[in-house]
């Protein structure tokens, strides 16, 4: 039997690097690899301790996820920004990663129902104490904060609720009492908003929503106007492992091309849906932030302008489940699905989907019945997206 040292040339395949030529990709390659090999241990050295750019192990950093993250820099007018394995690792390491046992943390009342879990029943088991308060209200924010509290999270448009916090209000109490704001802008987006630009510390993004926009990745992003606090989010991450697969991250990137465009069509078909279903008989109430009739509307117009977003929540009169569940299935070109920022539209029951961990009794303090719905407007044509919404209320 042969040991190899006899076999032809080539029967024994070396890893090569890919040949460069004199033309370049337009579309982004894809680089999977794990690991990535240093020319020697002075180069290692260069590149843990900051003196030269590379990459060593793709839990701490990938060629794919940077890429995503600078492009997300300059939406947000930020550096150094981070990509995560989704939004929610992005909130948990910016809390983690910056509070400790004895710290505390107030969050917004209406933030995402995943948010104020980790708010309501994980963070006591790490020594992190919690309050949540009203953020359309300075006040009640103001009443919240204890001498041990290191920080504030908040969204600029509540989930699902579409409640607008006092952005300028709560900016200038974190920076009166000392504490870290972190802002959730994953509603909003960078077109309507930018944290960090008017005065927050950190602004955080479900990159799966609309920035990338197909549903079809999971993915997170932070970024930190304090280089020590991203520092520290980044350290806790990548031990943690909260690592971005490039082939997201790519998919990513590739709908940041047309974010501008999807938001500018799905804010006008929200404006269109909100007012038709304002108008129909069978809807108690539709809550839209470009509507006049929204309670927090000169609060909205104030902080986004016009770019009031694409999403929609409406309540059934009859707010029951079933009636809830005779919509669903009468309207089966809707997606019923807990997602958003597709597309297409999508349909969502916070009460069955992201708000179910809490009791009946919590959801109407938000404001949440059987009967209320989420919607995530795509960019559909209007009249076929109404023709659809008319089929489903025919059945309630």
């Amino acid at each position: 039997m042969s040991d190899g040292r006899n076999e032809k040339p080539g029967t024994l395949v070396r890893r090569m690097p890919l040949r460069e030529g004199v033309s370049r990709p337009v579309v982004t390659p894809i680089q999977p690899s794990v690991v990535y090999a240093s020319p020697s241990i002075a180069t290692l050295h260069s590149q843990y301790e900051g003196r030269a750019h590379g990459y060593t192990y793709a839990r701490e950093g990938h060629p794919n996820a940077d890429l995503l993250a600078r492009k997300i820099d300059m939406l947000e007018e930020a550096e150094g920004g981070l990509i995560l394995g989704s939004g929610m690792a992005a909130v948990s390491a910016t809390i983690l990663g910056l509070l400790g046992a004895g710290d505390h943390i107030v969050g917004g009342n209406q933030l995402y129902g995943r948010s104020l879990r980790l708010m309501h029943q994980d963070l006591a088991r790490f020594g992190i104490a919690t309050s949540v308060a009203d953020p359309t209200d300075v006040d009640a924010m103001r009443a919240a904060l204890r001498p041990e509290t290191k920080m504030i999270l908040v969204e600029v448009i509540s989930n699902p609720t579409l409640r607008v916090a006092d952005m300028a209000g709560i900016i200038a109490l974190a920076q009166e009492a000392g504490v870290i704001l972190a802002v959730d802008n994953t509603f909003t987006t960078p077109v309507a908003y930018k944290p960090l630009v008017e005065g927050a510390d950190i602004t955080i993004h479900s990159v799966t929503k609309l920035l990338a926009g197909h549903s079809d990745v999971t993915l997170g992003y932070v970024a930190a106007r304090d280089p020590a606090q991203m520092k520290a989010i980044y350290d806790f991450a990548v031990t943690v492992g909260m690592t971005p697969a490039p082939n997201e991250c790519w998919l990513a990137e590739r709908g940041l091309y047309t974010f501008p465009l999807r938001f500018e069509k799905a804010q006008a078909n929200a404006a269109g849906l909100a007012d038709w279903l304002a108008d129909h008989p069978k809807v108690a109430r539709v809550l839209y932030p470009g509507r006049s009739d929204h309670p927090d509307h000169a609060m909205a117009a104030s902080i986004v302008g016009q770019a009031f977003g694409n999403m929609v929540s409406f309540e059934l009169k009859d707010a029951t489940e079933a009636a809830a569940d005779r919509m669903v299935q009468a309207a089966p070109d809707l997606p019923f699905a807990p997602t958003l920022g597709d597309v297409g539209t999508t349909l969502s029951h916070p009460a069955s989907s992201s708000h179910r961990g809490l009791t009946a009794e919590g959801r109407a303090a938000l404001g949440i019945s059987d009967g209320f719905f989420r919607v995530s407007v795509g960019i559909e044509d209007l009249d076929l997206l109404i023709a659809d919404f008319e089929g489903g209320l025919a059945a309630v």
